[in-house]
Protein backbone atom coordinates (compact mmCIF):
# COMPACT_ATOMS: atom_id res chain seq x y z
CA UNK A 1 0.00 0.00 0.00
CA UNK A 2 1.20 3.53 -1.01
CA UNK A 3 1.60 5.82 1.73
CA UNK A 4 0.63 9.23 1.44
CA UNK A 5 2.77 12.74 2.29
CA UNK A 6 1.12 16.08 2.41
CA UNK A 7 3.34 18.72 1.60
CA UNK A 8 2.10 21.94 2.49
CA UNK A 9 3.00 25.39 1.76
CA UNK A 10 2.46 28.69 3.13
CA UNK A 11 2.25 32.30 2.33
CA UNK A 12 3.99 33.93 -0.84
CA UNK A 13 5.63 30.68 -2.34
CA UNK A 14 2.88 30.27 -4.87
CA UNK A 15 5.57 33.56 -6.65
CA UNK A 16 8.18 31.41 -6.46
CA UNK A 17 10.40 31.61 -9.59
CA UNK A 18 9.93 35.40 -9.87
CA UNK A 19 9.80 36.34 -6.05
CA UNK A 20 13.60 37.25 -5.06
CA UNK A 21 15.09 34.89 -6.96
CA UNK A 22 18.62 35.72 -5.70
CA UNK A 23 17.03 34.75 -2.36
CA UNK A 24 14.51 31.58 -3.71
CA UNK A 25 16.14 30.52 -7.02
CA UNK A 26 14.57 30.72 -9.96
CA UNK A 27 12.10 27.07 -9.60
CA UNK A 28 8.15 27.62 -9.29
CA UNK A 29 6.50 25.91 -6.79
CA UNK A 30 4.88 23.59 -9.78
CA UNK A 31 9.12 22.78 -10.33
CA UNK A 32 9.49 21.60 -7.13
CA UNK A 33 5.75 19.78 -6.49
CA UNK A 34 7.03 17.82 -10.34
CA UNK A 35 10.22 17.54 -8.11
CA UNK A 36 8.29 15.97 -4.94
CA UNK A 37 6.23 13.95 -7.32
CA UNK A 38 9.37 12.33 -9.53
CA UNK A 39 11.18 11.68 -5.77
CA UNK A 40 7.76 10.62 -3.85
CA UNK A 41 7.19 7.60 -7.09
CA UNK A 42 10.96 6.23 -6.47
CA UNK A 43 10.49 6.44 -2.27
CA UNK A 44 6.70 4.52 -3.18
CA UNK A 45 4.98 7.51 -1.51
CA UNK A 46 2.10 9.31 -3.32
CA UNK A 47 2.43 13.37 -2.62
CA UNK A 48 -0.13 15.99 -2.15
CA UNK A 49 0.67 19.04 -2.88
CA UNK A 50 -0.59 21.52 -1.83
CA UNK A 51 0.00 25.60 -1.08
CA UNK A 52 -2.44 28.48 0.71
CA UNK A 53 -1.88 32.41 1.73
CA UNK A 54 -4.37 31.51 4.42
CA UNK A 55 -3.31 30.26 8.02
CA UNK A 56 -6.32 28.48 9.16
CA UNK A 57 -6.36 26.85 5.52
CA UNK A 58 -2.85 25.36 6.17
CA UNK A 59 -4.00 24.14 9.77
CA UNK A 60 -7.56 22.55 8.17
CA UNK A 61 -5.09 21.05 5.87
CA UNK A 62 -2.51 19.86 9.00
CA UNK A 63 -6.50 18.07 10.58
CA UNK A 64 -7.52 16.25 7.23
CA UNK A 65 -3.46 14.95 6.87
CA UNK A 66 -3.94 13.02 10.36
CA UNK A 67 -6.75 10.61 8.64
CA UNK A 68 -5.00 10.90 5.10
CA UNK A 69 -1.45 10.47 5.33
CA UNK A 70 1.33 9.05 6.89
CA UNK A 71 3.05 12.49 7.34
CA UNK A 72 3.49 16.05 6.35
CA UNK A 73 5.85 18.08 5.46
CA UNK A 74 5.52 21.65 6.20
CA UNK A 75 6.92 25.16 5.03
CA UNK A 76 4.75 27.65 7.03
CA UNK A 77 6.83 30.49 5.26
CA UNK A 78 6.26 33.67 7.37
CA UNK A 79 3.72 31.95 9.76
CA UNK A 80 6.82 29.65 11.19
CA UNK A 81 7.85 32.96 12.98
CA UNK A 82 4.30 33.96 14.27
CA UNK A 83 1.85 31.09 14.39
CA UNK A 84 1.07 29.66 17.62
CA UNK A 85 -1.90 28.32 15.71
CA UNK A 86 -0.09 25.67 13.76
CA UNK A 87 2.11 24.78 16.41
CA UNK A 88 -0.98 23.68 18.47
CA UNK A 89 -2.66 22.06 14.90
CA UNK A 90 0.54 19.92 14.40
CA UNK A 91 0.84 19.23 18.16
CA UNK A 92 -3.05 17.80 18.14
CA UNK A 93 -1.91 15.60 15.14
CA UNK A 94 -0.81 12.01 15.79
CA UNK A 95 1.51 12.02 12.15
CA UNK A 96 5.34 13.57 12.24
CA UNK A 97 5.61 16.80 10.57
CA UNK A 98 8.92 18.19 8.94
CA UNK A 99 9.09 21.75 8.97
CA UNK A 100 11.48 23.09 5.86
CA UNK A 101 12.97 25.67 4.32
CA UNK A 102 14.40 27.22 1.38
CA UNK A 103 16.84 29.56 2.69
CA UNK A 104 18.81 28.99 6.19
CA UNK A 105 16.72 30.96 7.63
CA UNK A 106 19.56 31.61 10.88
CA UNK A 107 21.80 33.23 8.30
CA UNK A 108 18.87 35.69 7.53
CA UNK A 109 17.62 38.55 9.24
CA UNK A 110 17.24 38.09 13.38
CA UNK A 111 13.27 37.33 12.88
CA UNK A 112 13.63 34.86 10.94
CA UNK A 113 15.97 32.39 13.44
CA UNK A 114 12.97 31.81 15.88
CA UNK A 115 10.43 29.05 14.80
CA UNK A 116 7.58 29.00 16.99
CA UNK A 117 6.07 25.52 15.27
CA UNK A 118 10.10 23.58 15.52
CA UNK A 119 8.98 22.36 18.78
CA UNK A 120 6.33 20.25 17.95
CA UNK A 121 7.77 19.08 14.61
CA UNK A 122 10.14 16.12 14.33
CA UNK A 123 13.55 18.08 12.17
CA UNK A 124 13.78 21.09 10.36
CA UNK A 125 15.89 21.05 7.32
CA UNK A 126 16.55 24.23 5.51
CA UNK A 127 19.36 25.86 3.36
CA UNK A 128 19.32 23.61 0.41
CA UNK A 129 16.95 25.29 -1.69
CA UNK A 130 14.37 23.47 -3.66
CA UNK A 131 16.31 20.11 -2.69
CA UNK A 132 15.06 20.88 0.89
CA UNK A 133 12.03 19.32 -0.35
CA UNK A 134 13.52 16.25 -1.47
CA UNK A 135 15.33 16.00 1.75
CA UNK A 136 12.49 16.14 3.89
CA UNK A 137 10.65 13.72 1.90
CA UNK A 138 13.43 11.41 2.69
CA UNK A 139 13.18 11.99 6.44
CA UNK A 140 9.25 11.43 6.14
CA UNK A 141 9.90 8.01 4.59
CA UNK A 142 12.62 7.06 7.24
CA UNK A 143 9.70 8.18 10.10
CA UNK A 144 6.88 6.36 8.69
CA UNK A 145 8.85 2.93 7.25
Amino acid sequence: MTQTIFVLNGPNLNLLGTREPGIYGGKTLKDIETDCKAAGGELGLEIDFRQSNHEGVLIDWLHEANGKAAGVMLNAGAYTHTSLALHDAIRAISIPVVELHITNVHAREEFRHKSLIAPAVKGVICGFGPHSYILALHALKNLTA
